[in-house]
């Protein structure tokens, strides 16, 4: 698999161990950025291995969709390369449908202070998958970015996603994903007593949170359409 995430990004990481549990057998390797990703398949000559290639589909930032488009292209001259569709590695968290139910505990009184969060998620979700792509003019997610005009999809939703797991353990920003995305249920270390999420009294191991992650968002399709098959 090749992506265009830094290795130190939160992104690499979430792929690498995604797919470490899932498909140990998929090498993940970053290509730096959108570019030099394009560039590394349109320069790719071996045909014994297969590619899986990931490149954000942000579908309203002109340079990304032009990227995108010379992508397809040389995807489409290759017989062993795939392309994912996925709006950003932000987008796969943030339509997780047991989202809100892993960072917040039942009582938890972030499901009130985060309310108009947690209604831009909900609304911004309902337009992509419903392939209305105006985003921009809902209610919900105009009063949740009072800057939205200047913010790009998936400038948007990793905004929304990190706006409803800060300080949780289960944080995620451009630069950081927190421990417990990707580690077993408890081993976050900075964890406080208070610090209680969803998963509080049905602990889950990495491979089960990454299999149900997979189940519960668009990744069982894109696997699908890739031929990846899950471990």
């Amino acid at each position: 698999m090749w992506i265009e995430d830094r290795k130190e990004k939160a992104g690499f990481i979430f792929w690498k161990r995604l797919l470490q549990q899932l498909c140990p057998d998929i090498k993940v390797e970053s290509k730096t950025n959108n570019s030099e990703l394009v560039k590394a398949v349109r320069n790719l000559k071996d045909t014994e291995n297969r590619y899986i290639i990931v490149l954000d589909n942000s579908f309203d930032n002109l340079q990304v969709a032009l990227e995108q488009k010379r992508l397809r292209e040389y995807v489409e001259e290759k017989n062993n390369v795939a392309l994912m569709n996925i709006v950003c590695f932000e987008y796969i968290l943030l339509e997780f449908r047991k989202l809100i139910d892993w960072i917040y505990a039942p009582e938890d009184e972030f499901h009130i202070k985060r309310a108009g969060v947690i209604a831009a998620r909900e609304k911004i979700l309902d337009s992509i998958q419903s392939g209305d792509m105006d985003y921009k003019a809902i209610k919900e997610i105009i009063e949740y970015d009072k800057n939205i005009d200047e913010h790009n999809v998936e400038q948007i939703v990793a905004k929304i996603l990190f706006d409803l797991t800060r300080n949780t353990g289960l944080e995620v920003s451009k630069g950081s994903i927190g421990d417990c995305w990707i580690k077993s249920c408890c081993d976050w270390k900075e964890r406080a007593k208070d610090d209680i999420c969803g998963l509080n009294y049905s602990k889950l191991s990495i491979y089960d949170k990454m299999k149900i992650i997979y189940e519960e968002t668009c990744l069982k399709e894109q696997f699908s359409i890739a031929g990846l098959e899950v471990a």
